[in-house]
């Protein structure tokens, strides 16, 4: 593998570079950070068209030549606090055996690149909080906890499945 690391916007309509896409994204869901177990047919099925439909998807993936070695999936949503959008990075993966080179803040730094091109006012991501390298890496790149008021804490991330 080069050690030179290039980032780019995701091409879903490329058949090749969707399928280094889904193969990365379905590594980092095979991670027990990820979820511990592998797309469904479902998703691996349906996933890529579904995305190249929509236009809040923001997507970057990093490069080693020709190797697909990361990626990051985004998307707008809108703050109404600031009457502006925003972008929510949903997934960020750094293949195992690339992990450490700084490839991860390379990817953030392109997902901002692209947020400030749509006039975003902020990057917002969730982590779960025993990910201990993943929060130092947003840390590191300037991500802090959500809170309007100190007095009143921080945000948290809740969700309530809809599925069976």
């Amino acid at each position: 593998m080069t050690d030179t690391v290039d980032t780019r916007p995701t091409d879903l309509s490329d058949p090749d570079e969707a399928a280094a896409w889904l193969t990365l994204l379905d590594h980092y869901a095979c991670d027990p950070m990820g979820g511990g177990r592998p797309l469904s047919p479902e998703a691996r099925t349906h996933l890529v068209d579904r995305l190249r439909q929509r236009q809040d998807f923001v997507g970057v993936m990093a490069w080693a030549g020709e190797e697909a070695i990361g990626l990051a999936n985004a998307f707008e949503g809108f703050s109404t606090f600031a009457a502006k959008p925003l972008l929510n990075v949903h997934d960020i993966v750094v293949r195992r055996d690339c992990r450490g080179r700084g490839i991860g803040q390379r990817l953030l730094q392109a997902v901002e690149a692209q947020a400030r091109q749509r006039g975003c006012c902020k990057l917002t991501l969730e982590v779960l909080s025993n990910n201990h390298r993943a929060l130092a890496g947003y840390r590191r790149f300037g991500f802090d906890d959500y809170q309007l008021d100190p007095e009143a804490g921080t945000a948290r991330f809740m969700e309530k499945r809809l599925d069976p």
